[in-house]
């Protein structure tokens, strides 16, 4: 998730899905049988695992797409042998950009992310020399025709367990704890809310703002890394 243009990058993902619908399979089988690896194969057992389904579904990627995955992971086969990887660097104005990969090999993975930071007016930085400014969280995005009534929507957020909601003039932003992701998210989904997106990704403690010559040139980086294969979800600090 790219902090400094969320809405928009969520209605770009929107229409891309089509277009890069094996790219985006992709990427979620990757995160479904990695999340199988690590918790196991039953979704019940797994939050993690739980919320790369419920992902996938929302990207209509087939039953038997998701269900190989998860074998896959759950077995012994030497294919889901995937890293996870988190890159820090640096964008035009100094923004600093967090990259969180899944890589079979991790050397084409960061010589991809150094190629189009660099090519891009941005550079690779060393461990440490970004994330200390980011935190883990849950986040959840809601559009406002989802849930028109704000002071309703505050409610069922604080009621689901929410650690935070943030209320946009195109809709919410949700915020929780790693933990409790999966339980707010099923929450949110059991009052008929309609999801916009929603993941575990790294978020700004505080942003920074920048020209507006600069968001655009930070919104192309953000828009070439999330397309590599490898790539997941790229987070930065710019402010909105």
């Amino acid at each position: 998730m790219s902090g400094h243009s969320k809405w928009a990058s969520i209605k770009h993902k929107k229409g891309l899905i089509d277009a890069k619908r094996g790219k985006i399979f992709s990427k979620l089988i990757k995160e479904i049988t990695v999340a199988a690896k690590i918790g196991g194969g039953v979704p019940e057992n797994n939050a993690r695992l739980k919320v790369a389904i419920d992902r996938a579904k929302a990207s209509n990627m087939p039953n038997k797409n998701i269900d190989a995955a998860i074998k896959r992971g759950a077995g012994t086969d030497e294919s889901a042998d995937y890293q996870e990887i988190v890159y820090e660097g640096y964008g035009p104005s100094g923004v600093g950009i967090i990259i969180s990969c899944l890589t079979d090999n991790k050397n084409r993975t960061v010589a991809d992310v150094r190629s189009t930071l660099t090519k891009n007016g941005g550079n690779l930085g060393e461990t440490n020399s970004v994330s200390w400014q980011f935190e883990k969280k849950g986040v959840i995005s809601i559009e406002k025709k989802a849930a028109p009534d704000e002071e309703k929507m505050m409610e069922i957020c604080l009621e689901c367990g929410a650690e935070d909601i943030i209320t946009e003039e195109e809709g919410y932003t949700v915020k929780t704890e790693p933990a409790d992701f999966a339980e707010v998210l099923k929450k949110i989904k059991e009052q008929n809310i309609e999801i916009a997106e929603s993941e575990i990704t790294y978020v700004a403690k505080t942003t920074v703002p920048v020209p507006a010559e600069t968001v655009q040139k930070v919104d192309k980086i953000v828009e070439l890394l999330e397309d590599l294969d490898d790539v997941q979800s790229v987070s930065t600090n710019e402010s909105t």
